[in-house]
C-alpha cells in the first residue's frame, strides 16, 4: 500500500525536505516564536497580578492564545504548501513527464499532497513541548488538548485537499494560490461573519426571537468557531438555544470537512488525467 501511494521521485522529496538545514532553522524560530509568546504572557500577568501569581485560568488563556496562533499559522501556510503542487509541476513542463510513469493518479495526487504537508505536521507535533508549561499550571485536561490538535490536522488535511484540487485544476500557479487562500479567509472569516450576522437577524429580526438552524450550518465549517466552543462552554450553550440543535459544533466541522476533503481528492484525482481514464491501483 505504502509502495503505491508515495511513489521514489516524492520519496526522495520527502527526505531532502527533512534533511534541508532551512526547515530545521524555520522550525526552531517557530517554536522560539511561540515559547516567547507563553514566556511574555507569563510574565505579564505575573508581573501586573498583586498576588505575584500565576493561576489556573491564566493558564487556559494563555492556552488559548497559542491555539488560535497555530491554526492561524495553519491557515496562511497550507495554501502556501498545497497550491502549487501540480500547477508548478505543469508549468515546468514536467507534468507529461510524471504521467507517463507507472504511478496511478491517486498515487501522484495523495503523495504530492502528503508531502506537501508533511513539514507542517512536524511543526504542530514539534509545538507539543511547549504546552506542558500550560500543564504545569492546571486549568486545561489533556483531553481539550487532543481536539485541539485534532482541529489542526483536520483543518490541515481540508485545506491541502483544497489547494491540491485548485492546483490541478487551474494551469496558473499563482491564480491556484490566490483561490485557495481565498476560500482559507472565507471559511476563517466569511462564515464568522455571516454567523453574526444570522444570529443577530435571528435573535433581533421583526419577529421576534426563534430558532433557527441556519448559524450552526454556517459555523460548522469556521475551525476557529468550533475552538472557541471547546475553550468556552457557554459559547456552545448559546448557539444551541438560537440554533436548536443539541450537536456540538465540532461534530459539523467533522462531517463537513471529512466530505470536503473526499470530495475534493476525488475530482483532483479525475482532473489530473481528464481525457484518460484513471490508472487502477
Amino acid at each position: 500500500m505504502k509502495a503505491q501511494l508515495i511513489n521514489p521521485m516524492l520519496n526522495k522529496e520527502f527526505k531532502l525536505r527533512f534533511r534541508s538545514f532551512k526547515s530545521f532553522l524555520g522550525i526552531l524560530f517557530y517554536l522560539g516564536v511561540l515559547g516567547l509568546i507563553a514566556l511574555f504572557y507569563i510574565y505579564m500577568e505575573t508581573r501586573f497580578n498583586t498576588m505575584g501569581m500565576f493561576r489556573a485560568e491564566n493558564s487556559k488563556n494563555m492556552f488559548m492564545i497559542l491555539a488560535f496562533v497555530q491554526l492561524a499559522l495553519i491557515f496562511f501556510m497550507t495554501p502556501g504548501l498545497t497550491a502549487g503542487i501540480i500547477s508548478s509541476e505543469r508549468e515546468k513542463q514536467t507534468l507529461n513527464i510524471l504521467l507517463t510513469t507507472q504511478q496511478s493518479s491517486t498515487s501522484i495526487i495523495v503523495s504530492k499532497l502528503v508531502s506537501s504537508l508533511s513539514f507542517l505536521l512536524l511543526i504542530v507535533i514539534s509545538s507539543l513541548p511547549l504546552y506542558s508549561i500550560v500543564f504545569l499550571f492546571g486549568g486545561i485536561s489533556p483531553k481539550l488538548l487532543i481536539l485541539t490538535f485534532g482541529v489542526y490536522l483536520l483543518s490541515m488535511a481540508t485545506l491541502g485537499s483544497i489547494g491540491v484540487f485548485f492546483s490541478t485544476l487551474i494551469r496558473k500557479t499563482i491564480v491556484a494560490m490566490v483561490c485557495t487562500y481565498g476560500v482559507a479567509f472565507f471559511l476563517a472569516a466569511g462564515t464568522a461573519i455571516i454567523t453574526m450576522f444570522t444570529i443577530s437577524f435571528t435573535q433581533y429580526g421583526a419577529t421576534g426571537a426563534q430558532s433557527n438552524p441556519l448559524p450552526y450550518f454556517i459555523a460548522m465549517f469556521n475551525p476557529f468557531g468550533v475552538m472557541l466552543a471547546l475553550f468556552e462552554p457557554g459559547a456552545a450553550m448559546e448557539l444551541k438555544n438560537v440554533t436548536g440543535i443539541d450537536m456540538h459544533l465540532g461534530v459539523g466541522l467533522i462531517i463537513s470537512y471529512i466530505t470536503i476533503s473526499i470530495v475534493l481528492i476525488l475530482l483532483s484525482i479525475k482532473k489530473l488525467r481528464p481525457n484518460m481514464r484513471s490508472r487502477k491501483g
